[in-house]
């Protein structure tokens, strides 16, 4: 893989490196960079630093999230890398062909896949590789490959991929705007009867006591807003759309479970008795969410992709009655904050 040159400033002792940051990598989390930039390193490693304010941004200590900018001098200290093995990475075979068969959109800007679930998007803690390690393996000549947002490891669907620096700005631009629309098929327990309805509650992530990070509707949480809607109703389970105004992580999970919603399959926030029939009677073997479409500005272009449900998720609403997938509407969600909907505030 050709990488993107990045200016040294001045050699300095002690292994300490600065670097200058060029117009590529403009826009670009710190995090981020980092990780590319110190390939071997561990993750928690490259955190470790940037948490103690060993890694210094024109000087200062800065969050993992801060954008970097032309012209911005990166201190990063010595870092010992991981033994590197001569041998390149290969993605498993079967890996390699769910990848190449996942391409929903390609253009010299955008690649966009249909993310199977169970594939971490990136690797770190237990997760040897992900789906941008496998991409960037697969695709050697490929001169800029990055991650354009996220979605969870057991999520499916769109997944978007920047191929050049300036897309990847415009994209993540566009984010911070609201301007790009993703919208999920979630499976949830129960009888949907409301309609349109939103979930304005504040997430925060905590760490339990056993080590395993939750996601809680907490008051001094960020704020995060959700909207739901129904797209077919059944006694055991309801097919709902969701449109999250925010990205927080686990978001519409969270915010379904404390509508009194929880999603079918979901083993951290959902109910174990449902999720035990669910894969009984039905066959789920997975959390049912799937990102359906999703709605992006690139260029003076706008680009909507679509990812149909796969095998095992229309089977299970075939099994319930509800196989009008076809069915969803594509109008635009009220914009008018009385029309049609009500919101959840428990």
């Amino acid at each position: 893989m050709n990488v993107l040159q990045i200016k040294p400033v001045s050699p300095s002792p002690g292994g300490v490196r600065y670097l200058e940051i060029t117009p590529e990598h403009t826009g670009q989390r710190l995090d981020n960079f980092l990780l590319r930039e110190l390939k071997g390193a561990p993750k928690s490693l490259i955190y470790r630093i940037l948490r103690t304010g060993e890694v210094r941004l024109n000087g200062g200590r800065v969050p993992p999230s801060q954008r970097l900018q032309a012209g911005d001098v990166l201190r990063i200290p010595p870092v010992r890398l991981a033994e590197q093995n001569n041998q390149p990475f290969k993605p498993p075979l079967r890996l390699a062909e769910q990848l190449r068969e996942a391409v929903l959109y390609e253009d010299r800007e955008l690649l966009v896949l249909d993310k199977p679930a169970g594939l971490a998007v990136h690797k770190g803690s237990g997760v040897d590789y992900g789906i941008i390690e496998a991409l960037r393996a697969l695709r050697p000549d490929e001169p800029f490959l990055e991650l354009a947002h996220r979605l969870d490891r057991d999520t499916s669907g769109c997944l978007a991929l920047a191929r050049t620096p300036a897309a990847l700005r415009q994209i993540q631009e566009a984010f911070r705007a609201g301007r790009v629309e993703k919208r999920y098929l979630a499976l949830v327990r129960g009888y949907w009867n409301h309609g349109l309805r939103e979930v304005n509650q504040p997430l925060r992530r905590n760490v339990l006591r056993s080590g395993e990070r939750m996601v809680e509707v907490l008051d001094d949480g960020k704020p995060a807003l959700t909207r739901f809607r129904p797209v077919s109703l059944h006694a055991p389970a309801s097919l709902l759309e969701a449109w999250i105004a925010t990205g927080r992580t686990h978001q519409i999970r969270v915010h379904a479970a404390h509508a009194g919603y929880p999603l079918a399959g979901d083993d951290k926030y959902g109910d174990a008795a449902f999720n035990r029939m669910m894969a009984e009677d039905y066959g789920l073997r997975r959390l049912f969410l799937h990102a359906h479409s999703l709605s992006l500005p690139l260029g003076g272009r706008d680009i909507a992709v679509s990812a149909p449900l796969g095998a095992e998720l229309k089977a299970v609403l075939d099994l319930i009655g509800s196989a009008k997938i076809h069915s969803i509407p594509s109008s635009p969600w009220p914009s008018s904050p009385g029309r049609r909907k009500r919101a959840f505030n428990r």
